[in-house]
């Protein structure tokens, strides 16, 4: 007998846009066996994973557009183990709105890990660079950038996530996940151009301002 897949329910807010739902569909196994929870309006998609400790799956729940009518319902947020919140590195006012998606999350889950994500970095225009992105070291988050649309860091949110619930640090995925084959490019020397303007941003001091903590 397989022992039971460890499940979490993986709660994933941010503006209408984003691309959180082209991000949940990249994962093949979370798009066939997606189910409808009609009172909540939502689709949860099972997103699984093979790691050095067994199976892990990842309730993954998508908001299938209720943001864009103002906020989710408390229904949405209860008994959420984890959470990605994404924003477009194209559009600043996704990123403006980070914290108040910060904000309801954690007024209904305390304390649970949270990656924020910086989504389609394939886009050359990119509007939130690496040094305006500070909001995840006043509040203690990870941050990644991905992009859903070229399988980018797909998996780095969900490892992050994975090592954090199960209490391992050295926790790896042992095989890669089946994703959707990419339907953008992404430029390596951007994404190494990137890499080092997160490092760089890691390295400087916290601004004082409290701009973003509106």
């Amino acid at each position: 007998m397989s022992a039971t897949v460890p499940e979490f329910k993986l709660v994933l807010v941010g503006d209408g846009g984003t691309g959180k739902t082209t991000f949940v569909k990249r994962h093949l196994s979370g798009e066939f066996e997606k189910k409808y929870i009609a009172t909540v309006g939502v689709e949860v998609h099972p997103i699984t994973f093979q790691t050095s400790r067994g199976m892990i799956c990842f309730n993954t729940w998508d908001t299938a557009g209720q943001e864009k009518f103002g906020g989710l319902r408390d229904g949405y947020y209860i008994q959420g183990q984890c959470a990605i919140i994404m924003f477009d590195v194209t559009s600043r006012i996704t990123y403006k709105n980070v914290p108040n998606w910060h904000r309801d999350l954690v007024r209904v889950c305390e304390n649970i890990p949270i990656v924020l994500c910086g989504n389609k970095v394939d886009v050359k225009e990119r509007k939130v660079k690496a040094k305006n992105i500070t909001f995840h070291r006043k509040k203690n988050l990870q941050y990644f950038d991905i992009s859903a649309k070229s399988n980018f860091n797909f998996e780095k949110p969900f490892l992050w996530l994975a090592r954090k619930l199960v209490g391992d640090a050295n926790l790896t995925f042992t095989a890669a996940p089946a994703l959707a084959p990419p339907s953008a490019e992404i430029d390596p020397s951007l994404i190494a151009e990137y890499q080092r303007e997160l490092e760089q941003a890691a390295a400087q001091p916290l601004p004082d301002d409290d701009d973003d903590d509106m």
